[in-house]
């Protein structure tokens, strides 16, 4: 199996990947075809795909970010069980991020996602693809060493179309397991950053950025 990095929507592989991507995620959750240009250039975001015998069977996004020395995972696809995707995909992943915290002179300090919270909304179906199985997808992720940040998450739908998307968990997977709280100003900056490409924020989010700030510390929970 190999790791190869897309930069470009003209990339063949990219087409295939936005397949995938389709197939296994609700449509909200997935950024227009088109859209994908200028994040697959940008040298901030990294987008990998797992190519075994010239198919595209998974995929990974994540970012580095030096200012913070944290990484935020997009989205990890699993396209079909019994090679190891999943443990393929976190294995590189972590090599590449630990790479980048190096050069800034760091050891990363840990990693957001966004991980779904089947046991309170179970509408996920996933294209069928048992290995991303929300129940599977959240022990798996556990099992890595993800808490959950303890506040009630939504987050702005990609359809910048000012809807709310809830029934997530926003997660941190310290590299130091000791770590039992992170400081409210990393995650609101974070936030706040990530999601300035949609301009159309909703009522909710806005409101619970600002519960957030007005705290200094949020604990960090088990899955």
């Amino acid at each position: 199996m190999e790791y190869i990095r897309v930069t470009s929507i003209d990339d063949p592989l990219f087409g295939r990947m936005h397949q995938l991507l389709g197939k296994v995620f609700p449509p909200e959750e997935v950024l227009e075809f088109e859209l994908w240009k200028g994040p697959l250039e940008d040298p901030s975001i990294r987008v990998f795909v797992a190519v075994h015998e010239e198919e595209v069977v998974g995929a990974t996004e994540y970012r580095y970010y030096p200012q913070w020395n944290i990484a935020m995972t997009d989205f990890t696809i699993i396209g079909q069980p019994g090679l190891s995707i999943g443990r393929f995909l976190a294995k590189n992943r972590e090599k590449d991020l630990q790479e980048l915290a190096h050069a800034n002179g760091k050891v990363l300090f840990g990693m957001f996602a966004e991980i779904y919270d089947p046991y309170e909304r179970e509408d996920f179906d996933f294209g069928g693809v048992k290995p991303m199985n929300p129940f599977v997808r959240r022990e798996v992720l556990s099992h890595l060493g993800y808490k959950r940040i303890n506040f009630p998450y939504v987050h702005p739908s990609w359809k910048n179309d000012g809807e709310a998307v809830k029934g997530l968990d926003f997660c941190f997977l310290p590299t130091d397991e000791q770590i039992t709280d992170i400081p409210t100003d990393l995650v609101t900056s974070f936030l706040k950053d990530y999601y300035a490409v949609l301009p159309n924020k909703p009522a909710e989010w806005i409101q619970m950025i600002s519960e957030l700030e007005a705290k200094e510390t949020v604990e960090l929970l088990p899955l």
